[in-house]
């Protein structure tokens, strides 16, 4: 029996072609012969492994190379392991696709099942459905792996049935049948699954080998065993004459009862580091004696980690086995921990520490199981021109293909709202067969002239009639005015559009879709956008919509709703790799990618909790306690094998562990194995490791920090009063109080803000066409008392509402609740009728002041009372000015609105003095029509009011508009506001300005 272990302070392939070249593997295989090598047959668990392992040998200038292979890898690979004799030809391997759309089927139809209703508490959607078929093969595999089937689960149900909730009993229903449906299903088939295929060809390899190799050397190196059918095939390795297995860092030190404790459920063992290959010994019969280790010596690191993570039983004993403070600190002198405040600057600080070691010629693995983290640091290395890639590559779903299939998705279910159109169209793949130059210009055109501050209905259709409605209109766009010659290039490209989308728009308008078709229409959608484009994973969208199209019509069919969900299921294991040149001095590898590699320096991202290890999770199929009744393993031994990685990288001379305290927008903590470390180390070893860690941190932060920061100061512009305007509104003079700025951005710059691309319609702008349909009753000189006044309201808000087309549920809802408001207005006018002589609405005036500027405005009612004298309304859709702003001269939009009335500056209202000026608040609250009277200042009625604000509007249009007087941001600003100015970005208020949060109430 020849079983062996490589520490982990030793690099594990380095130290494997040594003590294969000096003999220590060959149990006394003549080496005198010039190919002696060529003999030698070493086994390895991943290909990379392979390539670093020949790339060793290479090295040591060996000459010819050994016979390298994987386990049960490649098929070519396979075939010296194959017996002697006939064997019959391995079934076809079923994809993981083909599978989730047919367990989807039996998904489905479980989900739609009087039983299957009662274990969900809402219908499952499309996507839910893939990803709860793609959990039950995964299942499947699981049970495939561990060598068990339906059986084993249906003999759990007497054992648990007492404490079995309705729920899991509905499930193991389903399941009894799904793993008897599958199997069926491959058998008519005449497939069979991935998992199953591995075990059968690692058993035919242990037949076979005693036939094949004889009394030549086999060496098996760098698995653990955690498959039964690979514990077997070591089994047979290790009983050849000259058969050897080397373990993976199995910790020598343990003695046989601690060995026994980690066979012991009790002591939940799944989780430690060593419990795999606890599990293979007894396997292979052994027991720890019989472990050699071929990197002897007492390494401090190695005892340090192996007795920090012990098991949980075992931590009593760490005052008695800690080392002393000089030990710890020999053994972690090349540790580092970066502990950053979010992944962003975790990324960046691992970059910084990468660079570093590549400028001094080593070279660098990083190592994280967060693939999203392996972007961002890939992102940051680019920085500094180091171009590396995740190994794992990148999803399909988010690639550049995947990106555009979504936004091509998006546009084609949302009925081309606005956003998405403008979004497609800004996609640099977005080609439609044209330039990006030309597809730039008239998308400037389709945003700026069509959708900002306009709605089109739904569709391509909706777009055409907004372009021909906006080509024949007089009046300027606020944004960009449209001319007969722009016509032609957006109608073609719109064009173009809808024939790239019609096959996928006309799916989608089916009650019913199938996955196959589905994709189908989604690829030639993308074909005909993406026409003439380079992009990034184009070929693996091909290969994965050709795969679908095998499979047409398989899987459940779905109503086309949250489709989005649907693509990422479908697109689930199919991934991007680069085919450019990288650098071979700095890599980033998944847990897998980075067994038994040992570069200069080893950086171990992620190592928050749940990240590494991951979470415990059984999946939605079989709770923890089921899956240990029908005899597979807990979810705890992938944390197992984490825990392993974790430690044969920390055996690496020089690491960094880096964690970050928040991931996305939540806290996070980091790894319980970091925590056990330091646990175990002691706080000030810890804290030296951070510190070390800190010099990245500081270089982090200190990459895009400024270090003088002077804030903007208060803008206070100057142009020549000739530039100024001569002209404002009535709310512009409350802007030239409290904001003189804004006038110059808005009047002398000739700035505009431009509309929300694809606004929502919102309760504000309800009630702005609330106001509209009240003052149209007005302006048509409808009869407030009059039996049919309601439904004459009705009609004029089915007019006013026709324009919501694009929102039709909201819109409709909106028609329903207009009754309460028209009812309350009616109620309103009606209750001072006997006070009323005539109504006005919506008044344009304009008054012509004697130094040379002209005030206008809209009045939104003013009413000719009885006593001769006006009451001017102003309907608020917004926040009424507070009773202090009013007395302070600070609301001088209706006071401003009196004087115009009595200068005789409104049309078709005689001049006249205003006796009240109320605020009428449109919306379906309490204050809906609760009429709010002008608070005039102490010692002033209305008029006397109006001639002051008439007078300080006079001073302040002199002094900013006609001198050359500095025009300052924010001179007044409002208490309590919470949203920003058109302007305030502009001025960079929140650089320098500071308001008062309190608020006066009325």
């Amino acid at each position: 029996m020849s079983i062996f272990s490589i520490a982990p302070h030793a690099p594990f392939i380095a130290t494997l072609a040594d003590k294969v070249l000096d003999g220590s593997l060959l149990a006394g295989w003549d080496r005198s012969s010039p190919f002696w090598l060529s003999d030698v047959t070493i086994v390895l668990p991943t290909r990379r492994a392979k390539l670093a392992l020949a790339e060793a040998f290479l090295k040591r200038q060996s000459g010819l190379l050994p016979d390298i292979r994987t386990f049960g890898g490649e098929v070519e690979d396979e075939e010296p392991f194959l017996p002697p004799f006939d064997a019959p030809t391995p079934l076809p391997t079923t994809s993981a696709l083909e599978r989730r759309l047919v367990l989807s089927r039996l998904v489905a139809g479980w989900a739609d099942s009087p039983d299957g209703r009662l274990a969900f508490a809402s219908p499952p959607t499309a996507g839910e459905i893939l990803s709860m078929a793609e959990s039950l093969g995964q299942l499947i595999d699981d049970l495939l792996t561990e060598e068990r089937g339906a059986a084993d689960i249906r003999a759990i149900v007497p054992l648990l049935e007492d404490n079995l909730g309705a729920y899991w009993q509905q499930t193991l229903t389903f399941l009894d049948i799904a793993l008897q449906f599958w199997p069926a299903y491959l058998d008519s088939k005449n497939h069979a699954d991935a998992a199953g295929l591995r075990g059968q060809r690692l058993d035919r390899q242990a037949l076979a080998a005693p036939l094949i190799y004889g009394d030549r050397p086999v060496i098996a190196a760098g698995s653990t065993g955690s498959i039964p059918a690979t514990a077997r095939l070591l089994k047979a390795i290790n009983e050849l004459p000259r058969g050897a297995v080397v373990l993976p860092g199995f910790d020598t030190g343990m003695s046989e009862a601690d060995h026994a404790a980690l066979l012991h459920d009790a002591n939940n063992p799944h989780g430690h580091p060593q419990y795999g290959m606890a599990k293979l010994l007894r396997v292979l019969g052994a027991g720890v004696s019989s472990v050699t280790e071929l990197a002897p010596g007492d390494n401090l690191r190695t005892n340090l980690v192996n007795r920090a993570l012990a098991l949980t039983k075992d931590t009593a004993l760490w005052a008695s086995q800690r080392l002393m403070p000089l030990e710890v600190g020999e053994a972690t002198t090349d540790l580092s921990v970066i502990a950053a405040r979010n992944e962003d600057e975790e990324a960046r600080a691992i970059a910084l520490a990468a660079r570093d070691a590549l400028e001094k010629g080593k070279t660098v693995g990083i190592i994280t199981p967060d693939r999203n983290l392996a972007r961002r640091i890939a992102a940051e290395l680019r920085r500094f021109e180091v171009a590396v890639d995740d190994a794992a590559g990148t999803p399909l779903f988010q690639s550049a293909a995947g990106r555009l299939s979504r936004q091509i998705l998006t546009l084609a279910a949302d009925g081309c709202a606005a956003v998405d159109l403008v979004a497609l169209l800004r996609n640099r793949s977005a080609v439609f067969g044209l330039s990006r130059a030309s597809i730039g210009s008239v998308a400037d055109a389709i945003e700026l002239g069509l959708l900002r501050g306009q709605r089109a209905n739904p569709g391509i259709a909706g777009l055409r009639t907004l372009l021909a409605a906006n080509i024949e209109r007089v009046t300027t766009h606020p944004a960009r005015r449209l001319f007969p010659n722009d016509a032609e290039p957006i109608e073609a490209l719109l064009g173009r559009i809808e024939t790239a989308i019609g096959p996928l728009t006309t799916l989608l308008a089916e009650p019913r879709i199938t996955a196959s078709d589905f994709v189908a229409a989604l690829r030639a959608a993308f074909e005909a956008v993406a026409d003439g484009a380079e992009i990034p994973g184009r070929a693996e969208l091909g290969d994965w919509a050709a795969q679908m199209a095998v499979h047409a019509g398989e899987g459940h069919a779905f109503a086309p709703l949250q489709l989005d969900s649907v693509l990422a299921a479908l697109m689930q294991g199919f991934q991007v790799r680069t085919r450019e040149e990288r650098r071979s001095d700095v890599a980033i590898w998944g847990q897998l990618e980075a067994r038994l590699q040992s570069p200069d320096l080893l950086i171990l991202a992620a190592v928050n909790e749940d990240k590494w290890p991951e979470p415990a999770d059984p999946g939605p199929w079989l709770s923890r306690g089921m899956r240990l009744a029908a005899g597979m393993q807990p979810p705890e031994k992938r944390q197992g094998l984490a825990a392993h990685d974790f430690v044969q990288a920390l055996g690496n001379e020089a690491v960094i562990i880096a964690y970050a305290d928040r991931v996305g927008t939540s806290p996070a903590l980091p790894s319980r194995l970091v925590q056990r470390l330091e646990a175990f180390a002691g706080a000030d070893s810890a804290r030296a490791w951070q510190a070390r860690g800190a010099v990245w941190l500081e270089q982090a932060r200190r990459l895009d920090a400024v270090t003088d920061t002077a804030p903007a100061s208060r803008p206070a512009p100057n142009p020549p009063a000739a530039m100024r305007p001569r002209t404002l509104s009535v709310t512009e003079i409350e802007t030239l109080m409290r904001s003189p700025y804004d006038v110059y951005a808005k009047h002398v710059l000739g700035l505009r803000p431009l509309d929300p691309l694809g606004e929502t319609p919102d309760a504000r702008e309800r009630g702005t066409i609330v106001h509209d349909i009240f003052a149209q009753f007005v302006i048509d000189k409808h009869d407030v008392m009059a039996p049919d006044a309601l439904e004459v309201l009705k009609a004029i808000a089915q007019e006013k509402f026709a324009g919501l087309d694009s929102i039709g549920e909201r819109r409709d809802i909106w028609l329903r609740r207009f009754e309460t408001a028209a009812r309350q207005f009616l109620d309103f006018e009606r209750e001072r009728e006997h006070l009323v002589t005539t109504r006005h609405a919506e008044i344009d005036g304009r008054w012509e002041l004697s130094m040379g500027f002209t005030l206008k405005g809209r009045a939104d009612r003013v009413d000719l009372m009885n006593d001769g004298t006006l009451e001017i309304m102003d309907f608020k859709t917004g926040s009424l000015p507070s009773p202090g702003a009013m007395k302070a001269f600070e609301a001088p939009q209706m006071l401003l609105e009196a004087e115009m009335a009595e200068a005789g500056a409104l049309p078709g209202i005689a001049p006249a003095q205003t006796s009240a000026l109320t605020y009428i608040k449109i919306g379906l609250g309490p204050d809906a029509f609760n009429p709010k009277a002008f608070s005039p200042a102490d010692g002033h009625d209305i008029m006397s009011a109006a001639d002051e604000i008439g007078r300080r509007m006079q001073g302040h249009v002199d002094l900013f508009l006609f001198r050359d007087t500095p025009m300052p941001a924010r001179l007044l600003p409002v208490k309590g506001q919470r949203f920003p100015g058109a302007y305030d970005h502009l001025a960079r208020t929140d650089e320098w300005t500071a308001v008062d949060e309190e608020e006066d109430e009325f």
